[in-house]
């Protein structure tokens, strides 16, 4: 018998939104690769208007994670590489999402639905930046068909992390 799949819904960030990642995102393990500890309220207010703005530039963003109950579980997406080191120029996608939600098949289908927006918004080519010993990630990856290019040294954390691509 199938495995049913989620219901997802991605959504351009609410305002609101801000508050909801805070609290998703306030988890030891969710922040193990993101510089161990949660960000403040005003990060993620300031993360969420920037995503609005990549929206209506873009057509794209990271987006708000949904399930079928409008809960939400955190972010996926798509942005410009955001740092002055690593794919500089290259879209990347991304996701993040809160500790009850990993294991459920949300980070993948969420990633699929992704690749089908920047590809409507005709986006040839696509990064993703993973930290070197997140397996979790580095999974969902392989499961979008993406190959391993190059490796990166943040210069900030000092992390490995690995740069895998896809054509579209």
């Amino acid at each position: 018998m199938p495995i049913a799949q989620p219901s997802i819904r991605l959504r351009v960030p609410l305002p609101d939104d801000a508050t909801a990642w805070h609290r998703v995102f306030d988890h030891p393990d969710v922040m193990e690769f993101h510089g161990g500890s949660a960000q403040d309220l005003a990060h993620y207010e300031e993360f969420t208007e920037r995503q609005r703005k990549l929206a209506a530039e873009h057509g794209f963003c990271l987006y708000t994670l949904l399930d079928e109950t409008d809960q939400v579980l955190g972010f996926t997406g798509a942005q410009p590489w955001p740092q002055s080191w690593g794919p500089v120029g290259e879209i990347e996608i991304g996701w993040r999402l809160g500790r009850a939600f990993w294991g459920l098949g949300y980070a993948t289908l969420a990633a699929e639905a992704t690749l089908e927006r920047v590809r409507a918004a005709g986006v040839d080519r696509v990064v993703a930046m993973v930290d070197a010993r997140n397996e979790r990630s580095l999974a969902v990856t392989r499961r979008l068909g993406m190959r391993r290019a190059e490796t990166y040294v943040s210069p900030v954390s000092g992390a490995t992390a690995v740069c895998h691509r896809l054509e579209l």
